[in-house]
């Protein structure tokens, strides 16, 4: 059975549209591109942050 990737889910405010962005291999961040513009996005992981899985990113 194949393993779930984790993600969060972005609306991407530059175009308008949701994506998905995924855990890098080292564990240390998501990140991904704007699936209509390409605008990079990178959110850290780490101790004291949050539980949302869903964000904007401007």
């Amino acid at each position: 059975m194949a393993e779930k990737r984790q993600f969060l889910g972005i609306m991407f405010e530059c175009c308008h549209v949701y994506g998905r962005i995924y855990k890098n291999k080292e564990g240390t961040a998501y990140e991904g591109r704007c699936p209509k513009c390409f605008k990079h996005v990178s959110v850290r992981v780490g101790e004291g942050g949050t539980s949302n899985r869903f964000f904007k990113a401007y």
